[in-house]
């Protein structure tokens, strides 16, 4: 993924590093690395986040549109994710290079947030009519710990989603005209606060640390990812890199992962609170600070 090269010096020195609980940026094991987040950036997108973890820059829109319940689930809505990662972001993303990588990313989003997102507040008119959900990320910036980048600004963006209300319909048989409001606030939340996010712990060494940086990840055995809701259930678990692990450590990691996930959860909620009951008004900033 990353063009970064290290000597066997370097190497030795972050796995060392790590044994001692003392990273090269200061950090401990379990430690993150400094965030930002800026809410509805994107005027045209129902609902939007930028999130900044350290050098890994992220960008998610979130589009709805009416359209018809799959047959076999009349009463859902439905929701689809998308991942580009741009050829800005490193030069191993230029051609096709990241496609991969995307693709996995949207694979796994999907399965984390299955279990929990109740697709059925999504219904319009069953069997008829659903709210479709577009989640569009682009990674602008790679900079190490993509999953936890990208699953904390996808969460944030459908937390900022409204959807637009149904303010009368019109029937013509067994069809049903749908009347939305021409209003743009007149809207209500879109319910997204229990989404899981994901925690990677990448194995060093005999240890294994919280969101690594590139030069951590090339050091690393291998990457087990965990997605953790709120409450500290884990709803998936994905296994990054040729390493393997013991059961026991394995069980170890996952319940290291949840715990660190309840504390996100919670940063990330708060934060999340906070904006929305801001009645002040705030400074937008771009890209460019």
């Amino acid at each position: 993924m990353s063009l970064v090269s290290l000597n066997e010096a370097e190497k030795v020195y972050i796995i060392h590093g790590v044994e001692e609980n003392f990273r090269c940026d200061g950090r401990s094991r379990q430690d993150y690395r400094p965030l930002e987040l800026e809410m509805d950036i994107v005027s045209n997108a129902n609902g939007s986040a930028r999130l900044r973890l350290a050098n890994s820059d992220i960008l998610v829109c979130v589009k709805v549109e009416i359209d018809t319940p799959l047959p076999e689930a009349p009463k859902d809505g439905k929701i689809e994710y998308f991942v580009d990662c741009s050829a800005n972001a490193t030069p191993a993303f230029e051609g096709r290079g990241g496609e991969h990588l995307a693709a996995e990313l949207s694979r796994f989003l999907c399965l984390a947030h299955g279990p929990v997102f109740n697709l059925s507040k999504l219904c319009i008119v069953p069997g008829q009519s659903c709210w479709k959900l577009f989640v569009d990320v682009l990674i602008l910036e790679c900079g190490g710990n993509l999953f936890d980048a990208v699953s904390l600004a996808a969460k944030a963006a459908l937390c900022n989603t409204s959807l637009p209300n149904i303010v009368g319909t019109y029937e013509d048989g067994q069809n049903i005209d749908l009347q939305i409001s021409d209003d743009p606030f007149d809207t209500k939340p879109l319910e997204a606060s229990d989404l899981p996010v994901l925690v990677s712990l990448c194995k060093i060494g005999n240890s294994y640390v919280a969101d690594p940086t590139i030069e951590e990840e090339i050091c690393g055995a291998g990457c087990i990812v965990v997605s953790v809701t709120p409450k500290g259930n884990v709803t998936a678990v994905l296994k990054k890199g040729a390493g393997s692990f013991m059961p026991d450590t394995l069980n170890e990691i996952i319940m290291s992962g949840s715990h660190i996930g309840i504390l996100l959860n919670k940063a990330l909620n708060e934060t999340l609170i906070q904006d929305m009951s801001s009645n002040v008004c705030k400074q937008q900033y771009g890209f460019l600070k």
